[in-house]
């Protein structure tokens, strides 16, 4: 297959994989210029390209090309001759000023790090601080104390980053870390069952002196690979050997999950990492922005903080794509570009019915759905329906009378009571805290 011919066998994939927006700003003019030994040399128009590929899409383009050539071992990014005479030609006073830089990121195959996960780069905000505390916990004395450290949060709320930056500390200090996926674990083991081989995985896995491990929930239902773990798991932590999980939810909540297991993670510190609050939000902006070189005025950093809806990583994203933006411009952009841009580039919101609602609380907390529309006042029942008032309050934005009219014709002063019992309740009760997160992420 020609260089051409597998390029485009990635961008069908990429497109399939990507919003339109995202697709056509960062894979438009790129190529695959050589494939040399393995390397991919891949053409792309500038170092904006070359820095938001490299750290966004980088593992995902490589993987797409190893699943059309098998042979690919290493990707890299190459300026387009054209845009680099471009740079030449230009007069100096019409050059943009401020570039953003080329990051590293390059991942050690021996440890799978990121490098640049660091405690430095790592934002602290009260949403976040005792997940850090015990981090740092944890870095003073790895193996005695929070071992193992439980981290569980929702999708793009860092946590990734401060397990692999517990990691890269402790690497430099000398100790001999690894990072993996539970997926990528799991497959690890299927593989030397396949060989005939599991003495090896075993091996592998028992000499690290800090095993990090990301994503356990897909561990659900998996038991051989639970049992496998067990095993890993005792043998690391009676030698005293740091081990770091994380999660989408509780480890109590993780569905088909061993008994065994759950107590092994109890021994240690469960900690989370809940929704950013808009301080918090403000925080990671201006850092994210000076950390490519282009701050953002205080009224714009307000604006993204407040009015954006999404996650950290999406709010990273929004904002590597101003900053994009800004540059192609040769200016910064004013508010009202910028609520422009947001409105046309961020990602819709997931339209969910009152019913898909119902209907997921109620196998949340195993009971029957028609409960909920009932008169009934059964204690079990009660809990889930202002659950479903809640969630359709705060986070569809329904209003009072339309709750209680989907939810069985009840008067809308039952549902306002019910929101505000769930919003008190939660301030007191970690557990059922802990239930509205995990069902929220459900309606992401």
């Amino acid at each position: 297959m020609d260089n051409k011919k597998l390029w485009d066998s990635v961008l069908v994939e990429m497109e399939l994989n990507l919003s339109k927006p995202n697709f056509n700003t960062w894979f438009k003019d790129t190529a695959i210029v050589k494939l040399e030994e393995g390397a991919v040399y891949l053409s792309v128009p500038n170092t904006f390209v070359q820095d938001w590929l490299g750290s966004k899409f980088h593992n995902m383009i490589l993987k797409a090309l190893r699943n059309t050539a098998s042979g690919v071992q290493s990707l890299h990014y190459v300026i387009s001759k054209e845009e680099m005479r471009e740079k030449m030609e230009t007069p100096k006073t019409q050059q943009i000023t401020r570039e953003l830089p080329i990051i590293d990121v390059y991942i050690n195959k021996d440890d799978n790090l990121n490098p640049r996960y660091t405690f430095e780069t790592f934002v602290v905000g009260p949403f976040n601080e005792f997940a850090h505390a015990a981090s740092q916990a944890v870095i003073k004395k790895p193996g005695i104390v929070y071992n193992p450290l439980f981290i569980y949060g929702g999708t793009g709320h860092g946590k990734t980053h401060l397990i692999q930056a517990v990691g890269n500390y402790l690497k430099n200090l000398g100790r001999k870390v690894f990072y993996t996926t539970s997926e990528k674990f799991g497959q690890e083991y299927i593989n030397a069952l396949q060989l005939n081989k599991p003495n090896f995985f075993k091996e592998k896995y028992r000499k690290y002196d800090v095993l990090v491990m990301d994503d356990i929930q897909f561990f659900s239902g998996k038991m051989k690979i639970q049992e496998e773990l067990f095993h890993l798991f005792n043998h690391l932590y009676e030698n005293n050997k740091q081990i770091i999980f994380s999660s989408d939810k509780h480890p109590g909540l993780i569905q088909d999950l061993e008994d065994r297991l759950k107590s092994r993670f109890s021994a240690g510190m469960i900690v989370d990492i809940p929704t950013p609050d808009s301080e918090s939000r403000a925080a990671i902006i201006r850092n994210k922005a000076n950390a490519v070189g282009f701050p953002l005025s205080k009224e714009i950093v307000d604006y993204l903080a407040y009015s954006v809806a999404g996650n950290i990583r999406e709010l990273e994203g929004i904002i590597n794509s101003i900053t994009v933006s800004a540059q192609l411009k040769n200016r910064e952009l004013t508010l009202v570009e910028v609520k422009n841009f947001v409105k046309n580039n961020s990602k819709p919101k997931k339209i969910v019915s009152t019913k898909e609602v119902v209907k997921t609380v109620a196998e949340f907390y195993n009971i029957e759905e028609q409960l909920i529309y009932d008169k009934t006042r059964k204690k079990e029942v009660i809990k889930p329906r202002q659950v479903i008032m809640y969630i359709l309050r705060e986070d569809f934005n329904i209003s009072y009378p339309a709750i209680g009219e989907k939810l069985g014709g009840r008067d809308h002063t039952t549902v306002m009571h019910s929101c505000e019992k769930v919003k008190n309740d939660m301030k007191a009760d970690e557990t059922l805290t802990q239930e509205i997160t995990q069902l929220r992420s459900i309606f992401v």
